[in-house]
């Protein structure tokens, strides 16, 4: 598997897992994301632990993150990524995309996918497009998820 380390001045990209704070991808995916407002830590452990994980760094803190869900062969799905609010504009989040699409197994795969409501525009600067055939396409959906598990406890 091939992995990501990237440095320049002070910003670091690695998908070494041991880098990642763990308290900052929780706090903005529980209270940030509109995908995940109050997913439980140990789901968030687990998504990691079975994910190819990448951190952005800058000055040794974790500004951002994402994941691919893959089979390392033929699909990969892009979920959880963000750049905290004051590390935008800056271009990490097209960095850490430009070293993923540059990653080998990634460029093999026959079907990359994800789900953005409001960022297509990053997204198709690298080659990503409304599916051909979205008749073909089928899910199970189901939002707002961890915020009515934690109404009935």
């Amino acid at each position: 598997m091939n992995h990501i380390q990237y440095q320049a001045n002070d910003v670091v990209v690695s998908s070494d897992k041991s880098l990642l704070q763990f308290g900052v991808i929780h706090r903005y995916l529980s209270e940030e994301a509109y995908w995940s407002k109050k997913i439980p830590g140990h789901t968030v452990r687990t998504a990691i632990e079975n994910s190819f994980c990448i951190g952005i760094y800058v000055a040794g803190n974790q500004v951002g993150f994402c994941r691919i869900i893959s089979d390392y062969a033929t699909f990969g799905y892009l979920a959880d990524v963000f750049v905290l609010d004051g590390h935008r504009g800056k271009g990490l989040s097209k960095l850490m995309m430009k070293l993923i699409m540059e990653l080998p197994w990634i460029r093999e795969l026959r079907r990359f996918t994800l789900a953005t409501v409001d960022a297509h525009g990053l997204y198709g600067q690298f080659g990503f497009v409304s599916p051909k055939f979205p008749d073909r396409l089928m899910e199970i959906t189901k939002p707002k998820m961890y915020e009515s598990l934690q109404s009935n406890s």
